[in-house]
């Protein structure tokens, strides 16, 4: 465990490190940009990690929930730790996030930290880490491109079905029978299983601020459609005034 605590110790002043030196190399950027780029490497890192242990390394987290921890299933937890604890902080340091996302940050690290010490569930908190992160690239994807002004392109419409579908596929389906599959399973702890249904309950608080989103943003889709529709109509009436 002390290795463990020397490691959580470790990433975290990695991915504070990472953050000052992207703020020395993109001064002319906000704190938030840099707290972004940060954000997208980890994502991007613990996903590929989750995804080897998952499909390769194993075991496979549907049938073999509440097993011992392996030191690759260790190591991802620490890194992600590690970044959690560094993004926590940061985001109550500048009040850029509401109760929610707070919430999931917290859930994140006490679940991690559980995982931790009791030896065991590892690959669920990996499996958890996959699902949660593999949104994370195209979240903060959409992010940069409003920063550009290059998210009201075919570019940003990309993203954002990208983003819903992966969202409800992994989060809802996948996530709901990963959830099931924990909760029959009778070697997981009961507080290992009282988390899944934590985690599970947010990723249902998120889903209602997607569907808000796609509802929105099929109305602007329609609306735009209908405004190009308006305006071929208006200069084919008007070549036809000049006839």
């Amino acid at each position: 465990m002390a290795l463990v605590v020397v490691g959580a110790l470790l990433c975290i002043s990695c991915w504070v490190s990472l953050y000052f030196i992207l703020c020395n190399l993109n001064g002319s950027r906000s704190c938030e940009w840099n707290c972004r780029l940060v954000t997208l490497v980890h994502g991007v890192l613990v996903v590929c990690i989750t995804a080897y242990i998952g499909y390769v390394d194993g075991p496979w987290p549907f049938t073999y929930p509440g097993t011992k921890n392996t030191p690759l299933q260790i190591s991802a937890m620490v890194v992600s730790l590690g970044y959690f604890i560094f993004d926590m902080a940061w985001c109550v340091y500048f009040r850029t996030e509401g109760p929610v996302m707070l919430a999931h940050h917290t859930m994140s690290i006490l679940g991690i930290l559980l995982t931790l010490w009791l030896g065991e569930s590892g690959i669920e908190s990996c499996a958890v880490l996959f699902g949660s992160e593999i949104t994370n690239p195209l979240l903060q994807a959409r992010w940069f491109l409003k920063q550009t002004g290059r998210y009201r392109t075919l570019l940003g419409d990309v993203v954002d079905v990208l983003f819903v579908l992966l969202f409800v596929v992994m989060r809802v389906f996948v996530g709901g029978t990963m959830l099931y599959c924990e909760l029959i399973s009778p070697r997981p702890r009961f507080f290992i299983k009282c988390g899944g249904v934590a985690m599970y309950a947010l990723s249902w608080v998120f889903m209602v601020d997607i569907v808000r989103f796609a509802i929105r943003k099929r109305k602007s889709w329609h609306k735009q459609k209908t405004d190009q529709q308006e305006a071929v109509a208006a200069n084919g009436h008007e070549g036809k005034k000049k006839d």
